[in-house]
């Protein structure tokens, strides 16, 4: 009999949630009495959204991330839905536009000006018809741009193409007719090339949604499912729900076999909905509870027991909805892995919850900030329609870093020119001066150079040190910050350093390939 330890190793063991001082809340602001079950809220870098109580339709408020304190009772709203706000997304790929679905049937999409709001919004850039029931649930595709899913109560799932200038679009791309009741959540792998529904009638659904098709369905009679989530690259699914006896309860699933959960664990209870989130970075599993101040964490491991219990932040405070900051808005200086906005109408604040790991040193931790998803597509609207996947841009957290995909070419090695492409190129068994073999790789390299220029903002005056701004970055005051810096400059050092080397073996591949191809053509 084997012996399995209480307690794991862990980086993730001892995180903590820590409440936002009062002067960092967001006070005095009308959060929405509707018990429709949904998140009610969307974070992004720059500004936070909440649905709120709003007389004749349906209103949601914009504040700027950084305007915490006390809001204005005249705070401008965006209000153009004719009935109640349901749900709310921003655009993983442009901060300053955010989608929206209503109980009149309709999906809208917004511009946020980047200045402070002075008046209401009621026009929006483009509304979508084609919903003959409320609109329950919206998802922005995770890795191409311009993709949105709704879901209405007519049952139905559309996929919009937003590429379009049309300010009304009433064809959707391509409409999923798959369910049977009402879909209550959907969650998209990484790279969206799958799309997991939970729906009333108690089924979890694997779609491939391109094809339209059901791929898998699991009808678990013991566990009543609400909601479901795709656990990033793991190939699991989790989902939250009810037991027979109407406890809480959590479920994990095999992507490849729905037929019965991996694991089934009932919590507790209570009659609030459970809201999943997962960072696939630190591979953290949340639980927030509806209706009460708890927040459950699970460190997923991919082998058996699969979810291992953390710990739990309390609060006496209920929750009626929760926001979410992505991973590239939060404070990596803190140690700060996750961030939660829970809204709290008995006292019409929102608290900022912040999830930390404790260290006591104060540079870039770069063991629990992983490469991430970056604010940049992957594919367009069309490419992903055609039935390309790619998976996310990934960039790096620390501070002055670039996203992978701007980085100099050479990074990759270049493919070499094969013998029989150079020597229809030089024209038969013709001998080619060297000079004149060098003469396409120097125009790629100037091409390169070209793109990088073009990529730097013009009548902009840019101070670039070591990879960071100057202007942004002003000179340290501290010990600690000047150890930073240090640090940073070291890494930078130790980053050319590789490129260069690199840069140096691929010279050597190609003169060593010019060589053999200039005797090949010498022996014809």
């Amino acid at each position: 009999m084997s012996w399995h330890p209480q307690y794991r190793s862990s980086k993730f063991r001892h995180v903590y949630g820590k409440p936002a001082s009062k002067e960092k809340c967001y006070d005095c602001v009308p959060i929405t009495r509707n018990v429709h079950d949904n998140h009610f809220c969307a974070v992004n870098p720059h500004f936070i959204a909440v649905v709120t109580e709003c007389a004749g339709g349906g209103a949601f408020l914009v504040i700027p991330i950084h305007q915490t304190g006390k809001l204005d009772p005249h705070y401008p709203k965006i209000c153009g839905h004719k009935g109640n706000v349901l749900d709310i997304k921003w655009n993983p790929f442009n901060d300053f536009v955010i989608a929206s679905c209503s109980e009149d049937a309709t999906v809208k999409i917004w511009d946020i000006p980047k200045h402070l709001l002075t008046r209401n919004i009621t026009t929006p850039k483009q509304e979508l018809l084609g919903h003959v029931r409320r609109v329950g649930l919206i998802e922005w595709h995770p890795t191409a741009n311009n993709i949105l899913f709704s879901s209405g109560y007519d049952y139905k799932i559309m996929i919009w193409n937003l590429d379009s200038q049309e300010p009304v679009i009433s064809n959707p791309v391509k409409i999923l007719d798959v369910h049977k009741d009402v879909v209550l959540s959907m969650s998209f792998n990484t790279d969206g090339s799958l799309l997991a529904t939970a729906c009333r009638d108690r089924k979890i659904r694997l779609i491939d949604p391109r094809a339209g098709m059901v791929l898998q369905v699991a009808s678990y009679k013991s566990h009543r499912v609400n909601k479901v989530l795709f656990l990033g690259n793991m190939k699991k699914l989790f989902s939250t729900g009810t037991s027979r006896w109407n406890n809480r309860q959590i479920a994990l699933w095999d992507q490849n076999d729905l037929s019965v959960p991996l694991l089934e664990e009932d919590l507790d209870g209570s009659s609030g909905l459970l809201f999943p989130f997962y960072d696939s970075d630190t591979h953290m599993l949340y639980v927030v509870g509806k209706g009460d101040g708890n927040i459950r964490y699970y460190e997923i491991s991919p082998e058996k027991p699969y979810l291992n219990y953390l710990m739990e932040y309390r609060s006496h405070l209920p929750q009626k909805g929760i926001g979410m900051m992505p991973k590239r808005g939060l404070e990596v200086s803190a140690c700060e892995i996750f961030r939660f906005y829970k809204l709290i109408p008995t006292k019409s604040l929102i608290e900022p919850i912040s999830m930390i790991v404790p260290r006591r040193s104060e540079s870039y931790q770069e063991d629990i900030y992983p490469l991430t998803m970056g604010a940049h597509p992957a594919l367009t609207a069309q490419e992903w329609l055609n039935g390309v996947n790619k998976g996310p841009v990934l960039v790096s957290l620390r501070p002055g870093s670039a996203d992978l995909n701007s980085l100099p070419q050479f990074l990759e090695p270049e493919p070499l020119l094969k013998t029989k492409d150079l020597s229809q190129h030089w024209g038969g068994g013709r001998k080619t001066p060297p000079e004149d073999v060098q003469k396409p790789s120097a125009i790629e390299d100037s091409r390169k150079q070209m793109k990088v220029e073009e990529k730097l903002p013009k009548n902009e005056q840019v101070c670039l040190t070591n990879g960071f701004d100057v202007f942004e970055c002003p000179p340290p005051k501290t010990e600690n910050e000047l150890l930073q810096m240090f640090y940073r400059q070291q890494d930078e050092i130790r980053h050319l350093r590789e490129l260069v080397n690199q840069r140096d073996v691929q010279i050597k591949q190609l003169e060593l390939e010019l060589r053999n191809v200039c005797m090949d053509t010498g022996r014809y």
